[in-house]
């Protein structure tokens, strides 16, 4: 790929990322368990402190991501360290979004083919948590594919450069 279009991934990248740290910034500290047992009293306290780890991560994840986007773009623009960056974006900040460590929840897949929401709950959760999701989902399915592409090409020249 050439300069432009990885700086250009990359603007668009640190963009997405940063309005993900915001809507889980603004949820996180509007939100609390005794909150949500308010807002239904049948949830599971474990479950939800699970969920709500999970968004404290992804929400470093992006923060710290949107951060090293910035200064690749602020700098002397490095075509191979905004490479290694997007990747570790994807695997790190997308990857943890669709399929957390903790497995909070799980990625549908046959959600996409129907249009109906992919992230799908184990359990019952409140509805600002199913409305928080619902926008987080767009913006990472947004990135997830504008950096599919570029992901197989990486990869790709990772194993030409080791097998030589």
């Amino acid at each position: 790929m050439s300069n432009k279009m990885v700086e250009h991934q990359l603007k668009i990248v640190g963009h997405q990322l940063g309005i993900v740290g915001l809507e889980c910034n603004m949820f996180l500290n509007k939100h609390s368990l005794p909150s949500f047992q308010q807002e239904n009293s049948t949830i599971n306290q474990s479950y939800m402190e699970s969920i709500l780890t999970s968004l404290r991560r992804i929400s470093v994840y992006c923060e710290d991501a949107r951060e090293v986007c910035e200064k690749i773009l602020g700098g002397g623009f490095h075509k191979a360290t905004a490479e290694e960056t997007l990747h570790k974006i994807y695997h790190r900040c997308i990857a943890e979004f669709f399929s957390p460590k903790n497995d909070a929840w799980y990625e549908n897949s046959r959600a996409a083919y129907t249009g109906n929401q992919a992230i799908t709950f184990y359990k019952e959760v409140p509805n600002s948590i199913q409305a928080l999701f619902a926008k987080l989902e767009k913006v990472f399915q947004q990135m997830r594919e504008e950096l599919e592409y570029y992901e197989t090409d990486y990869s790709t020249k990772k194993m030409q450069q080791y097998k030589q």
